[in-house]
């Protein structure tokens, strides 16, 4: 799929070679490649096995709308179409999200020393005309997904009783709950980034009119990429 051709977050970013962006990441190398290779195993894997494509873009259009990442919702929004989705599926994923948004985390905690730091919230369920859009298997997804946003604290093996019975395997649970896992990961680095480079000044680029300047920043950038 051509969605995965560069770097997910850089694409995500909008980050050029050479830029303030750019440069961030490279302080960072490995983790760069690792946050790309694992981008690569969940959306493009080499079998779908029990998440097939059009669900796992399905739900990270629906993780980056809940957090508000326009820029994360349109990329994963052309993975999705890519995936095979039609405009309607499409659709009914991002009405889920608007009708899922809230401000969180929030939720009850179990432990008893915790308790006097739950918190009231959103406890979202897909509505039924979008539910007879998307099908119960992924509208248990969106649910999911929407918990371990919004209320990672209330996680438990009983949260999973409705995926379980929409049809989705103990395989395919563990994987839906790593997208949603890596979105989350995924998000906050962008985030992160973009404050970093607001607070940084721009980097100095060559001038057009002195040659040798132009020479040393091509010499820079060709040893910082190798």
């Amino acid at each position: 799929m051509t969605i995965t051709a560069h770097d997910a977050v850089d694409t995500i970013l909008g980050a050029s070679p050479g830029s303030t962006l750019d440069q961030l990441r490279r302080r960072r190398p490995v983790t760069r490649e690792n946050t790309q290779a694992s981008y690569l195993a969940l959306f493009q894997p080499d079998g779908s096995g029990d998440v097939d494509l059009t669900e796992r873009f399905a739900v990270a259009v629906f993780v980056g709308a809940l957090h508000g990442n326009g820029e994360a919702t349109a990329f994963y929004e052309r993975g999705l179409k890519e995936a095979g989705a039609d405009v309607s599926l499409h659709a009914a994923v991002l009405d889920a999200a608007a009708s899922g948004a809230a401000l969180g985390p929030y939720g009850d905690y179990r432990e008893s020393g915790l308790k006097n730091e739950s918190r009231p919230g959103l406890r979202w369920s897909v509505p039924p005309a979008i539910g007879t859009l998307v099908g119960p298997r992924l509208s248990a997804a969106l649910e999911h997904a929407h918990l371990l946003v919004f209320r990672p604290r209330e996680s438990s093996p009983a949260a999973l009783t409705s995926l379980v019975q929409a049809g989705w395997s103990t395989t395919g649970i563990v994987t839906l709950s790593q997208l949603v896992a890596f979105l989350a990961y995924q998000l906050r680095v962008v985030a992160g980034l973009r404050l970093l480079a607001a607070a940084l000044p721009a980097p100095a680029t060559a001038r057009d009119d002195n040659p040798a300047d132009s020479q040393t920043v091509t010499a820079q950038t060709v040893r910082t990429g190798s």
